[in-house]
């Protein structure tokens, strides 16, 4: 158990290994972007629900990803800018506000998804992903292509397609490749 993990929650889900260019300008998330720059740590992308509340009352989904910060600029209007990197997902077990409002969690590392071969049914959602990412070329650049990989295939066409919050945070929570290839597929079809 990880206890205090900085928080960053958003309108957004980040997948391992996904990218996340992030603009940076609250106080409190300045300073935590400074802190685990400083101290090589990572913080935590979580998603906020779908609620209607507040923000000092929003609810937060139970599975996110730790973000490692990959990059930083201070952008032509002074605001800072960070591209974070999905590190491993992880289960939410407790959160608490610091004084400055940062929300930190007690937070369950969960294991890194094994490589898993992808079978021939999914070859063309892999041709597919391989188009998407040449359109997407600056954003992952850098970035290790495994087009093999049903793991890292279905994480990236969740990551990229144009699908609901609610269908990326379930591809997030699912923890076997091939279920997720299976859910993507009507989607992937979709977005044609």
């Amino acid at each position: 158990m990880r206890t205090g993990t900085p928080l960053f929650p958003l309108p957004t889900v980040l997948f391992p290994e996904g990218p996340l260019p992030l603009r940076v300008f609250e106080p409190r998330y300045v300073d935590m972007v400074g802190r685990c720059m400083r101290d090589d740590e990572p913080f935590g992308v979580i998603r906020i629900e779908e609620n209607g509340k507040s923000s000092s009352e929003t609810q937060l989904c139970r599975i996110g990803t730790l973000a490692i910060i990959a990059d930083w600029f201070q952008s032509d209007g002074g605001l800072l800018g960070i591209l974070a990197i999905g590190s491993l997902r992880f289960q939410l077990h407790a959160t608490a506000r610091q004084p400055d409002g940062l929300r930190v969690g007690d937070i369950e590392e969960l294991p890194p998804e094994p490589r898993v071969p992808l079978p021939p049914e999914f070859v063309s959602m892999s041709s597919a992903l391989q188009h998407l990412i040449q359109k997407l070329d600056r954003l992952y650049q850098g970035i290790e292509t495994r087009f093999d990989d049903a793991s890292w295939v279905s994480l990236r066409l969740a990551e990229i397609l144009p699908i609901g919050l609610e269908h990326k945070q379930h591809c997030l929570e699912l923890e076997d490749p091939l279920e997720r290839l299976r859910y993507l597929r009507p989607l992937v079809r979709l977005s044609r």
